[in-house]
C-alpha cells in the first residue's frame, strides 16, 4: 500500500467463535493509521460477505494515498444460540 499508485486493496477473512443464528450487523472501524502526510488521504473500510459464521474485512485506498500500516476493530451484533433455547 505504499506504491502510491493506482487502486489497492487489503482482505481479512474473520470467523466468529460462535455462529450467530441469522447473519448479523457488522460494524468496523479504524483503530489505526500510519498514512504519509504528503499525500491525499483517501482510504476505505467496509464489511462484505456476513453470514452466521464470519465476514470479510475490506480495506481500500487509491489515487497517491500511500499506507504503512492499517489496524481495524469490529463488532458484531445479532441472535445467538442459548442453552436454554430448543425445538419442538
Amino acid at each position: 500500500m505504499w506504491t502510491g499508485k493506482g487502486p489497492r486493496e487489503l482482505r481479512r477473512v474473520v470467523e466468529f467463535d460462535e455462529p450467530f443464528l441469522r447473519p448479523p450487523l457488522v460494524q468496523v472501524s479504524l483503530s489505526m493509521l500510519d498514512i504519509d502526510q504528503s499525500t491525499n488521504h483517501r482510504v476505505d473500510i467496509s464489511a462484505e460477505m456476513v453470514t452466521e459464521e464470519g465476514f470479510v474485512i475490506v480495506f481500500r485506498t487509491w489515487g497517491d494515498t500511500k499506507i504503512a500500516r492499517v489496524r481495524s476493530d469490529w463488532t458484531a451484533f445479532g441472535p445467538v444460540r442459548h442453552e436454554d433455547d430448543w425445538e419442538v
